[in-house]
């Protein structure tokens, strides 16, 4: 199997074997779940976490991470690629809570844009901390809201030539959550290495609560079972993909999705692992 494919079915089994039972309230339901869990994945020599174990989206997490770093809240240019993010749109059509903006506008600088101009200049710094967490109004039984970010922070920093990405999650949904946002940020940790014009490094994700829903218990022993020959995926990036980004070019979700698809050949989808719309903390 792949490196993440191992990895991640490894953490499934532990969820579900060692992981504490917790109902919660809001629903009635229950999840297993662990703190503290931590992987790391050498995106150049272990290739590109995409999920092979189960059909995964592709599209959406490329269109959701060109949409975050435009930096928008408005989410008139996601919706046309994917609708993940309606159940959390305003009536104007923004999403509040939209990473892109909290990156590079919420708090009065753009942090990613920053982090990117630092390493340039200073390519040993530890400076580089991307926050998405609002501590004025995020949590803690406060404002109400519709979403909160799950990812909260993450880091990028170069060593060896090689662009690193350490990111931090408060809350992981291990069977839908957990493979969209490793994909998702893997990715913007690429497009950031070829900006800078450096190799992708190690990528770390680290969730707080790592949990399996009750409902998608028998997708987990699904999966735990399954093993798949796929041999490592490599990201092809078009050139500047960065600036594309940036500068809402439609056509480089087709072209990052391409590269991909031509190389995933996932065992098929397993059954009821849909999103609940109870659960607030499900993108």
């Amino acid at each position: 199997m792949t490196t993440f494919d191992t990895i991640y079915q490894g953490l499934i089994k532990r969820i579900m074997t060692e992981g504490i039972d917790e109902v919660i309230e809001r629903t009635g339901h229950t999840s297993k779940a662990l703190p503290g869990l931590s992987f790391s994945i050498d995106i150049e020599k272990d290739g590109f976490p995409i999920l092979t174990l189960r059909k995964n989206p592709i599209k959406s997490p490329i269109a959701e991470q060109i949409w975050f770093i435009q930096g928008e809240k408005d989410a008139t240019f996601l919706r046309k690629f994917t609708k993940i993010w309606d159940a959390f749109m305003e009536t104007d059509g923004t999403i509040s809570s939209a990473y892109g903006w909290r990156w590079r506008h919420h708090f009065g600088r753009d942090q990613l844009g920053k982090t990117i101009e630092l390493l340039e200049k200073e390519p040993v710094s530890r400076h580089g901390v991307i926050i998405t967490w609002d501590p004025k109004d995020d949590g803690y039984g406060g404002t109400p809201k519709k979403n909160v970010p799950c990812p909260f922070a993450f880091t990028i920093n170069i060593l060896g030539g090689r662009l690193n990405m350490h990111n931090i999650v408060r809350s992981n949904d291990m069977m839908l959550g957990c493979p969209f946002d490793v994909f998702g940020f893997a990715l913007l940790q690429c497009m950031i290495a070829q900006r800078l014009d450096l190799r992708p490094g190690i990528y770390t994700h680290s969730i707080s609560n790592a949990h399996i829903y009750d409902t998608h218990y028998e997708g987990a022993k699904e999966l735990i079972s399954r093993t798949n020959n796929h041999p490592k995926v490599d990201l092809h990036l078009p050139k500047d993909a960065f600036r594309r980004a940036e500068q809402k070019d439609e056509n480089l979700i087709a072209e990052i999705l391409t590269d991909l698809q031509a190389q995933y050949n996932p065992l098929p989808p397993i059954n009821g692992l849909e999103i609940i719309p109870q659960y607030p903390d499900v993108k």
